[in-house]
């Protein structure tokens, strides 16, 4: 009889529990917003971090019926920002939109102030996009395998630029040099615009660098593009091969930018984030953006989101152990 009565009692606790939660659930859902949405952005204005968060906040605010203020907080390769929102209520009233270079400046170092997995949700993937891979015309390759040809022949004798160690286009053409089973010499800059000077001057052969930021100097023949990153070809470049087609199976590299919140936000207020955004991803602004960065809308879940996010930290945390790749 005791064992039943205590049964029963256990029972009824949970039962209690469950409706807690739940009416906590439904409570966080009618509630939200109850207040402005701060947008974090880890850049200067101007980029497309901070042109996104604009044209999205401002079609959320319209459906949501509170502003969404963006708040450009740059330092840190963008971890000031990501600290801050990591720090955050987990209420849904502080977002944060960044880039490719959260995971890899996550996976490059090692004491971050936050733990970019255990302490952030993915919302949703806003956007994705090619890298191209551009050389400097007086290097005789008209295409990939041939450069890749030329770097085995020989070995450390071709220099490689970056925006920085850690970068997306650092990191993207270690890949190819482990998949190819190449050497070429890494010369950092601090920032494209400095790297691009050089590979314009001639001083270093190749850049993995975004579309848009080279397409007049493909366009005037200043810079030869050979491949673009992406496991498929782009929309924006059709006849532009990728690196996996050019005989590097299994090379797979894109830019993304993404939306972000501090774990343990409700459920119910994920999902209408991950909701507003997508609505808002497929606005005319939106779409004029893609455009301008030769990006295209990536909607994903938040569970999706949060994996891929996770599983890539992973990947670049073992393309920088392979490389012996140190943090400046």
């Amino acid at each position: 009889m005791t064992r039943r009565i205590v049964l029963h009692f256990a029972l009824s606790l949970l039962s209690a529990a469950m409706l807690i939660a739940g009416g906590r659930s439904a409570s966080a859902q009618q509630t939200y917003p109850s207040k402005a949405i701060r947008f974090l952005v880890g850049a200067p204005p101007g980029g497309s971090n901070d042109l996104f968060a604009r044209a999205i906040g401002q079609q959320m605010q319209q459906a949501i019926g509170q502003q969404v203020i963006v708040d450009n907080r740059p330092g840190a390769n963008q971890m000031i920002a990501a600290d801050i929102m990591a720090k955050s209520p987990p209420d849904g009233h502080t977002i944060y939109i960044t880039s490719t270079s959260f995971t890899t400046g996550a996976a490059l170092q090692p004491k971050l102030p936050f733990d970019p997995v255990a302490d952030v949700a993915g919302i949703t993937m806003v956007g994705q996009g090619p890298l191209v891979y551009v050389i400097h015309p007086s290097l005789p390759a008209k295409n990939m395998k041939e450069l890749i040809a030329i770097a085995r022949a020989k070995p450390g004798q071709l220099n490689f630029t970056s925006s920085g160690i850690g970068g997306i286009n650092h990191l993207g053409t270690e890949v190819l040099l482990s998949l190819a089973k190449i050497n070429m010499v890494h010369v950092p800059h601090k920032g494209m615009s400095p790297a691009l000077t050089d590979l314009m001057s001639g001083q270093v052969q190749v850049l993995l660098v975004s579309l848009p930021s080279v397409t007049g100097q493909m366009k005037s023949g200043k810079l030869r593009a050979l491949a673009v990153s992406t496991a498929k070809r782009t929309a924006f470049m059709p006849d532009l091969p990728t690196v996996a087609e050019s005989g590097v199976a299994g090379y797979d590299v894109s830019l993304w930018w993404g939306v972000f919140a501090p774990a343990k936000t409700p459920k119910p207020v994920m999902d209408r984030l991950n909701a507003e955004i997508h609505k808002a991803m497929s606005s005319d602004v939106m779409k004029r953006h893609f455009a301008e960065f030769g990006a295209e809308a990536a909607p994903m879940t938040p569970e999706a989101f949060s994996a891929k996010v996770k599983i890539e930290i992973g990947n670049w945390r073992k393309v920088i152990q392979t490389a012996n790749i140190k943090a400046e």
